[in-house]
């Protein structure tokens, strides 16, 4: 894994969360409970330090959400760099899916982050977190030749998408919202679905 330097503690807990068993982090205390006693039936389980969401929302699908946008945003130059790098056309045809689906499920999760009521400041912002390319990494593939360029590009195309099913699947066991979770398993199913198309393009 990447080092997550940098990123605030709560949300670097519900990341490796997240990657690691898919459980939402230890509910917060009730005023004056002490600490480690359990919290109280239908109290929140936003942890300490996230600012509560309204509605339905918990602290699993705020995390996965800041996530799965950081994600997008960083997937999505290495998608454009695809046409003016290669002339391979199933190469071309795979990235230009994977870019549409990935506006459309970015687009989905600002939207529901804007519904959660959650900060408009993504924790996950410049960091290079599993399943993101570096600024370094993008810098070579725009100078590697063609095929140098299909292997790295699916490489990483792969992390990305790897990452996302994973996280998606956790979100799907542990978030609370409906259409937060519904949006996680289109997530897995669509990556899953770009998984072995790339597999057919690079065994």
């Amino acid at each position: 894994m990447r080092p997550t330097a940098g990123i605030p503690a709560t949300a670097a807990l519900l990341v490796v969360v997240l990657l690691a068993g898919g459980c939402a982090a230890p509910p917060a205390s009730a005023p004056g409970t002490p600490t480690g006693a359990p919290a109280v039936a239908g109290q929140s389980a936003t942890p300490a330090g996230t600012p509560s969401a309204s509605g339905p929302f918990n602290g699993t699908d705020i995390a996965w959400l800041q996530l799965t946008v950081a994600m997008h945003e960083r997937v999505l130059p290495l998608l454009e760099l695809v046409p003016e790098r290669t002339a391979q056309p199933d190469v071309r045809r795979l990235a230009a899916q994977v870019r549409d689906t990935s506006r459309t499920e970015l687009d989905r999760s600002r939207r529901l982050l804007d519904r959660s009521g959650a900060p408009k400041t993504n924790p996950h912002e410049g960091h290079d977190m599993p399943g993101m390319v570096t600024a370094a990494e993008l810098t070579a593939l725009g100078a590697a030749p063609d095929a140098e360029f299909r292997r790295l590009f699916g490489r990483h195309l792969r992390a990305h998408l790897e990452q996302s099913v994973r996280v998606a699947s956790a979100e799907q066991r542990s978030g609370a919202d409906p259409d937060t979770t519904t949006l996680a398993g289109t997530i897995a199913r669509t990556g899953n679905a770009y998984l072995a198309e790339l597999t057919e393009l690079q065994p």
